[in-house]
């Protein structure tokens, strides 16, 4: 499939995550403010930063109509963050492309940089997620089109413990790794898992965005590995016929997801031929049947950043993975997709030159086609 974005159709809905690394220690901001999430809105007030124009050029370029920012610090005020990214980058021309406006948005608090009840050296969970403030790695949903913000839910608050058969973390004699006090405090979510529905036209499509944490940068436990496994396992129960009473979201409904089209979205920090993944934990959404087994988005650029490997087309991270995802549900039709990765010699191949030009990441996104008779021209 073409790595090449066109214009979408009024009958195309293009769908897209980007890892876009705009968390705060990604600017150098020490003559500004302290290492905290307020150093963004910093970093996007001082137009010092052309990394954040590339961002947005990339966004512009591709033009989605649904996109998930992953790596978007959390900031509660939305005036102070994501509204300025989208006020005075992307709904500004950038190096000559058109505008995009973005009417609707998703924003929620996420576990990253979120400290426990515990502290001190005879602790493991000082934080819910790892990082170094509240909201650092957090997301943001933006659309064109309205979103159902009464109808979201979200799962930030449950317990990793009150999913059956988990995979938390034991010592070599069977015992928690955790102490039972952390075990009974412990939340799944590295970040959030969140569904949010989309109105497009007359058809609702939930879009299912997380950031699950990476399965590296711990010991012979694999707590991270196997905490990626369990996030991952959320939206494989949630999507399921059966076996998901045990959800609970952040109101108390309970369940999981009944109705017929979903988008599951983000960095996942998994693959099934790639890295450091607990086995089997992508395979249970790419092998699941209500996911739609389309070829995985491909590039120019992957192909060619890691020769050597026969996967390398499909990679979406620098160092040479697929790790980023847009799974639609079966029943939508995949008409195109790509990875926006321009080899060397292509236009556009100055933004992902390295991690300091846009991200260590790069946008993913798929066409949908919706029959015809769900909009109007």
């Amino acid at each position: 499939m073409s790595s090449d974005s066109q214009p979408t159709s009024h009958h195309t809905l293009r769908v897209a995550t980007f890892n876009v690394s705009m968390e705060a220690t990604n600017y150098d901001m020490a003559k500004h403010t302290a290492q905290s999430g307020n150093a963004l809105t910093f970093a996007l007030q001082s137009a010092e930063f052309s990394q954040i124009n590339n961002i947005a050029q990339i966004i512009q370029r591709t033009r989605p109509d649904i996109i998930l920012l992953n790596e978007f610090d959390y900031i509660e005020d939305p005036e102070q963050g994501i509204n300025l990214f989208k006020r005075d980058y992307l709904e500004v021309s950038q190096n000559g492309f058109d505008p995009i406006e973005y009417p609707y948005m998703y924003l929620a608090p996420v576990n990253t940089g979120v400290e426990t009840p515990f502290s001190g050296d005879n602790t493991r969970l000082t934080h819910y997620g790892f990082g170094k403030y509240p909201g650092q790695y957090g997301m943001v949903l933006l659309s064109r089109y309205p979103i159902k913000q009464g109808q979201v839910r979200t799962f930030q608050h449950f317990l990793w413990k009150d999913m059956p058969g988990n995979l938390m973390p034991t010592q070599p004699d069977g015992s928690s790794w955790y102490s039972a006090q952390e075990v009974s405090a412990m939340r799944l979510s590295s970040k959030s898992h969140w569904d949010i529905p989309v109105q497009i036209c007359n058809k609702q499509i939930n879009v299912l965005a997380s950031h699950p944490t990476p399965p590296v940068f711990d010991g012979p436990e694999d707590r991270n590995g196997k905490r990626n496994h369990d996030e991952l396992r959320l939206w494989k129960d949630y999507i399921s016929a059966t076996g998901n009473d045990y959800l609970y979201d952040d109101k108390g409904q309970t369940g999981g997801f009944n109705d017929a089209s979903f988008v599951i979205l983000g960095d996942l920090n998994a693959s099934s031929v790639d890295g450091d993944a607990y086995p089997g934990a992508i395979d249970q959404l790419l092998k699941h049947p209500r996911v739609n087994d389309y070829p995985a988005p491909t590039s120019q650029g992957g192909l060619l950043n890691k020769p050597e490997n026969k996967h390398g087309a499909t990679h979406t991270a620098h160092w040479g993975m697929r790790a980023d995802y847009v799974l639609p549900s079966a029943d939508l039709a995949v008409t195109d997709s790509g990875v926006f990765w321009p080899a060397s010699n292509e236009t556009g191949a100055e933004l992902v030159a390295d991690r300091a030009s846009s991200s260590d990441h790069r946008l993913v996104w798929v066409d949908i086609k919706l029959p015809a008779l769900e909009c109007d021209k």
